[in-house]
């Protein structure tokens, strides 16, 4: 009997992971997929979407100028009990940690609808960092029928939580399986013209991939975090950094004030997905606080520089594919410099053994389902 498989989620990086899956399903006779988006993003998620040739039936459309917590998790509750209701799910999939995911897992849960975790299992055990993602994710576990884990180590994390072992399963990360669909060849684009040009005596630039918009870093610590990328490309003339900057008003002032004036920083407008993975397979190093990324970057072969104190992926760690460096302005400089001028700790990190994954995760995840 075909199974009826519903997928709910809001933001950019949910739809990055999920889509793939949502693909892999749709080939498959045995299942019938429902995409419902919460609208959490807006443009963002549209890009995704038609990057991955995904036509959703629902779309809530939350979305609203300065919308709050509060706002977005009251909204996706209240409008999402009608799709649920009509479409009956067998399950109900959600993505790791937003607003959207927990909205969604909380309103399956009332109505008694299963509900599959993709990416479960990940933690930092401080629940203020990240905020409010940590509260998410465990919240969603206490609900989750189905974990679809990425690494050993969140297994581990939900044993100890007390989840049984037959409702865990490990897959790997979904997040792997996109860059098969986006990274290409022979992509080009005007903005990695300028960051590659090379120096007037022919030599090459090196080119770091910037983002950072995480509600913890707003404020002080975003301001040290551009300072100190600020002071090595005073120091480093052969450096060239593209920051596709957040749609946050916060953190578009932050770098203004920030990067004003310094000729080696160029801001641009969000990239789609296609864009940013292929932005990624051409840069030397990544800056970042965001999650995905501390995924997807180590299977391109590229150190990653977290703009973080805490991680809920510490597999990326303590393979050497990741570094956590905080907001301290000499910390990231030092880690930053290291990179940029010593070989052999950037081969150590570039050559890591990535930990998320063979890119297989969507093709496992439906076989498990079929067996459900």
């Amino acid at each position: 009997m075909c199974k009826k498989i519903m997928f709910v989620f809001g933001t950019r990086p949910e739809a990055i992971k999920m889509c793939p899956l949502v693909r892999e399903l749709q080939q498959d006779a045995d299942f019938h997929t429902v995409v419902c988006v919460t609208g959490q993003h807006r443009s963002m998620l549209r890009q995704v979407l038609d990057t991955f040739h995904i036509t959703p039936q629902y779309d809530l459309d939350i979305m609203k100028q300065n919308q709050t917590l509060f706002d977005i998790t009251a909204d996706i509750l209240l409008n999402i009990r009608t799709v649920l209701e009509q479409e009956k799910p067998d399950v109900l999939l959600v993505h790791g940690d937003t607003s959207t995911t927990f909205s969604a897992a909380l309103a399956a849960f009332y109505l008694q609808i299963p509900v599959g975790h993709v990416e479960a299992g990940l933690r930092t055990y401080d629940l203020s960092a990240p905020f409010p993602e940590e509260f998410n994710r465990q919240a969603v576990s206490i609900v989750a029928k189905y974990n679809f884990a990425p690494t050993l180590q969140a297994k581990e994390n939900l044993l100890q939580e007390g989840k049984k072992a037959e409702s865990i399963f490990v897959t790997g990360n979904t997040a792997i399986d996109a860059l098969s669909t986006t990274v290409r060849e022979d992509y080009t684009h005007e903005q990695l013209s300028w960051v590659t040009e090379p120096m007037k005596d022919g030599s090459d630039r090196k080119f770091i991939l910037l983002t950072a918009h995480r509600r913890e870093n707003l404020g002080a610590p975003l301001h040290r975090c551009f300072q100190a990328i600020r002071r090595i490309m005073e120091e480093n003339r052969d450096v060239r950094v593209l920051y596709p900057i957040h749609l946050n008003p916060k953190v578009r002032e932050a770098a203004k004030e920030e990067f004003s004036g310094c000729d080696q920083i160029r801001l641009i407008e969000p990239l789609d997905v296609l864009d940013f993975h292929n932005f990624m397979a051409r840069a030397y190093l990544i800056l970042t606080d965001s999650g995905g990324i501390q995924e997807e970057a180590p299977s391109l072969g590229k150190p990653v520089l977290v703009l973080r104190d805490t991680t809920e992926r510490p597999e990326g760690v303590a393979a050497g594919t990741l570094k956590l460096v905080g907001s301290d302005p000499e910390v990231i400089y030092q880690s930053c410099n290291a990179l940029l001028h010593d070989k052999a700790a950037y081969d150590a990190m570039a050559k890591a053994s990535n930990p998320y994954g063979d890119g297989t995760a969507c093709r496992q995840i439906a076989q498990i389902l079929k067996t459900l």
